[in-house]
């Protein structure tokens, strides 16, 4: 019987996360013509752009022997659903203060379901990916699998990362403005528009220490170098890991210590 509970609540949990991801998107994307298609319109406009400006304007030379676009979309894409992730789910709680005065209603649920609706992009963009190098001639090994993994370690950070922001924005609406001006930090000390190597040696190990400078060099690694993390990257596959489920550990016990006290504030 407990067995039967567990997977009924389960799968309450997943028909509510559907149904909230579907009314996101409904909500942010009310009144305009093409409804929901700008989420997926939006992406492809932009990489069309940076495609027409790196191999018609500045003419970019390759990374590495690779062309420049490819190595550029590659680190893009998964900062983009970090930051449209981590953007939506820092407000998700005080967005839905409606939903958090119901007794019954699953608050830590409201993180989870910004985060569903930023991976619905983001897989849209992996597959714009996969038609962009086949498009250049390079067709994906077994080794471009390594994307689900490096997915799935980016989820359970954004999971982590949302639960302490959305439960401290409650309190302290400022935190909204500090994830913003710590994702444009962020930005820059991450590897998307310039090359690791072009760091000086002795700096390598500090830029390492940035979380997401994993995430983004694992998928350049499972699409253009074509090595398995746990070949390359053992030691930072270990690092990772270890901030990833401590931040998971720390958010999850803040959220659950605020969550008391939310329908009060709110």
């Amino acid at each position: 019987m407990p067995q039967k509970v567990f997977i009924s609540r389960w799968n309450e949990r997943l028909a509510l996360i559907y149904e909230l991801t579907l009314r996101d998107f409904q909500v942010k994307y009310l009144g305009s013509y093409l409804g929901v298609v700008w989420a997926f319109l939006h992406p492809v406009i932009y990489i069309v752009i940076l495609w027409f400006i790196c191999h018609f304007g500045f003419r970019s030379n390759p990374v590495n022997d690779f062309p420049f676009i490819l190595w550029l979309v590659s680190g893009m894409v998964p900062w983009f659903f970090f930051t449209d992730s981590m953007n939506g789910a820092s407000n998700a709680v005080v967005e839905n203060s409606f939903l958090v005065k119901k007794v019954l209603f699953s608050i830590e649920l409201l993180p989870v379901v910004k985060i569903v609706s930023s991976l619905v992009i983001h897989l849209f963009f992996v597959v714009i990916l996969f038609v962009m190098f086949a498009a250049y001639g390079f067709t994906p090994s077994i080794h471009s699998l390594q994307v689900v993994y490096y997915l799935f370690a980016e989820i359970v950070l954004l999971l982590g990362l949302s639960w302490l922001t959305s439960s401290v924005v409650v309190f302290l609406r400022d935190m909204g403005q500090v994830v913003n001006v710590a994702l444009q930090l962020l930005f820059w000390m991450t590897p998307v528009f310039w090359p690791a190597s072009a760091l000086p040696a002795r700096f390598h190990l500090l830029a390492k220490l940035n979380p997401v400078y994993y995430i983004v060099d694992g998928y350049r690694s499972a699409f253009i170098d074509k090595t398995w993390f746990w070949e390359s990257h053992r030691a930072w596959t270990l690092y990772f890991w270890c901030v990833t489920i401590v931040t998971l550990a720390v958010g999850a016990l803040v959220f659950r210590k605020l969550r008391p006290r939310f329908a009060d504030v709110l």
